[in-house]
């Protein structure tokens, strides 16, 4: 191993619903050091998104993240002077953040419409498994199973 391991750095957990998952994603959407701002948007935005298809916030977020994160994803290794793609397992804590990012990603590249609403959009689009984050799931899988005959180069 090159240096050491950063240390983990788990967040407090949110007031509303005592989720650490919650705070992860109230973390990412904040801009400039807003973080109540950041609240009330993804407070709206979850409470929306259970409320239309008539389901707990929480139990919400929690199939959203499962139904999002990547099982498989690549890592470029170099051999003999060649650049290859390996797949590799995604770790619990890397698919939180990878779900995380993709989610308040994809509601931030669209316009159109109020951040909170197109997070809401997003969450729903999650859960019914399409959406721009879904497809990024897809995308990195595929990639991975596409580089599948690389796996022997594994570290």
């Amino acid at each position: 191993m090159r240096g050491k391991r950063a240390k983990s750095n788990i967040p407090d957990k949110d007031v509303r619903y005592q989720s650490e998952l919650a705070m992860a994603f109230i973390n990412k959407i904040m801009l400039h050091g807003k973080k109540s701002l950041a609240e009330r948007l993804f407070y709206s935005a979850i409470e929306g998104a259970a409320k239309q298809l008539k389901m707990e916030p929480m139990d919400l977020l929690n199939e959203v993240v499962v139904k999002v994160s990547p099982s498989l994803e690549v890592r470029s290794r170099r051999v003999g002077g060649a650049n290859y793609q390996i797949p590799v397992p995604v770790s619990p804590r890397r698919q939180i953040t990878l779900v995380i990012r993709w989610i308040v990603d994809a509601a931030r590249s669209k316009v159109g419409a109020p951040f909170d609403v197109l997070l809401k959009r997003e969450f729903i689009d999650a859960y019914n498994e399409h959406g721009d984050a879904f497809a990024k799931k897809i995308s990195v899988e595929k990639m991975a199973e596409a580089n599948k005959a690389f796996a022997h180069f594994r570290w």
